[in-house]
């Protein structure tokens, strides 16, 4: 198990280093939107992430629905095949945020959305 890191590159760039896994991502990863909030646009690279599952399927999925909640562009770039082919099971790679190469718009399918309650 490698720790997760999450590296601020500075102009809204960060890398995602370690596992993006149950055992890595706590509380406070959850909590700890703030990093989002530092420019209008947000590139995560996560061409360093060793080992993923589900939760860090859950998690690039919370980031999303936060960055839409609060009007900032999203991407993320270098998504371990892993992780990609989870959001296939979902139907989240046919997103824009999930695209491994550029989508014409009429290609991109809205994020589902869901009600809290």
């Amino acid at each position: 198990m490698t720790k997760l890191n999450i590296v601020d590159q500075g102009a809204g760039h960060f890398i995602v280093d370690g596992d993006l896994t149950f055992a890595t991502i706590d509380i406070q990863t959850v909590k700890s939107f703030s990093f989002l909030s530092t420019a209008k646009h947000i590139t995560i690279d996560l061409g360093l992430v060793v080992c993923t599952d589900s939760a860090g399927l859950a998690l690039m999925i919370e980031w999303i629905k936060y960055t839409r909640q609060h009007r900032i562009q999203i991407t993320f770039k270098n998504i371990p095949e892993q992780l990609f082919n989870l959001a296939k099971l979902s139907g989240f790679e046919k997103t824009s945020h999930f695209a491994t190469q550029p989508l014409e718009e009429h290609d991109v399918e809205p994020l589902p959305l869901t009600e809290t309650i």
